[in-house]
């Protein structure tokens, strides 16, 4: 029995070989009562699965999954059945428990032989990076309130990234900075570079060297699950209509301000205006102007310190835009009196 691995090495196209997985419509009945729903009782005591219709024993021997003692512990308390954290299938075959040898000896040096000797025997160095990595991952995440499925993306991109030996001679920071930016993409939350260069303190040219080397090595698309599956996703998951959504709700802008700005980017996509710009730019630019047209301005430096972006970036696109205003702006918002083509600054305003 084989299951996908997450994130495959890029292969050529090759014949996909049948993959085979439990079946789950498998349920265990009674061979007596033959009930479609069997009342199945596990008796942990005598260790054997009845069936609570007729009593046949069903099976022996079964592993008692409850707690290991009895606790009298309130509601309140903590239950202290289990001990250790729960397990994490992306540590499987690492070793995740730690041995802390005291440094109180009495001068004698012999704690200083013991550590020695169990770091020795704690592993090698890569289990410990990756326990490092995985660390700092989820701290970086967390910092950002970034959902945890990111955070577990980022970790099985980079411990597939860190078992094909991808990244050699690169520092730990810039790989978990090229992670977590795939991560997000993949996850249909997309963080522009200039985004992760402020949460990980890593240059941009070095995350995009990253990004290039596991793009190319994994064959990875913007929403694809890294599953090996062959479905292709849409290429504008990064793209300007999922950013404008985060840039207005930072500069607190009305609903209908993000709907009508939607609009006016689809429509300038459609007419091939702004083409060729960043799609931080084409947010800004299309912020800028709805926000004036509806009536709730935004200037140009409110903007910048949300995308990111200089005034003068933001100000170019908005130029294009008002350069075909007509186009841009649906009649039905003119008669309906919520767009007013006057209020729009003339080429670039203040």
């Amino acid at each position: 029995m084989s299951f996908a691995q997450a994130f495959p090495l890029a292969v050529p196209n090759q014949p996909q070989k049948p993959s085979f997985g439990p079946d789950l419509s498998v349920r265990l009945i009674c061979p007596e009562c033959r009930d479609p729903n069997p009342n199945i009782v596990e008796e942990f005591g005598s260790g054997d699965l009845v069936c609570g219709g007729c009593g046949l024993v069903l099976g022996d021997r079964i592993v008692d999954t409850r707690s290991e003692w009895r606790t009298f512990a309130n509601d309140e308390g903590d239950d202290p059945s289990r001990v250790g954290a729960a397990s994490d299938p992306l540590m499987e075959g690492v070793e995740q428990l730690d041995t802390v040898i005291s440094f109180k000896d009495g001068n004698s040096g012999m704690s200083r032989e013991l550590q020695r000797a169990a770091s020795r025997a704690s592993g090698a160095n890569s289990a410990r990076s990756l326990i490092t990595a995985f660390r700092d991952i989820s701290s970086m995440c967390d910092s950002w309130s970034l959902p945890k499925t990111i955070s577990d993306i980022a970790k099985q991109l980079y411990k597939r990234a860190d078992e094909e030996k991808l990244l050699r001679g690169k520092s730990l920071d810039a790989i978990i900075a090229a992670c977590i930016f795939i991560a997000c993409r993949q996850a249909h939350v997309p963080r522009t570079f200039r985004e992760i260069c402020q949460l990980t303190r890593v240059p941009k040219k070095t995350i995009g060297q990253c990004y290039k080397v596991l793009e190319q090595a994994f064959n990875l698309t913007p929403g694809a699950s890294g599953s090996g599956g062959s479905k292709e996703a849409p290429r504008n998951v990064g793209g300007p209509d999922k950013l404008l959504i985060r840039y207005c709700n930072h500069l607190d802008l009305p609903a209908n301000v993000q709907g009508i700005t939607a609009d006016v980017v689809a429509e300038a996509r459609k007419h091939g205006i702004a083409d060729g710009r960043s799609p931080v730019s084409i947010a800004g630019g299309a912020i800028y102007f709805t926000s004036h047209l509806l009536g709730h301005p935004k200037s140009a430096r409110d903007i910048c310190g949300v995308a990111g972006v200089s005034e003068s970036t933001i100000k170019l696109v908005y130029r294009l835009y008002y350069a075909d205003k007509e186009k841009l702006v649906k009649p039905e918002w003119i008669e309906s009196g919520k767009a007013v083509l006057s209020r729009l600054p003339a080429e670039g305003g203040k």
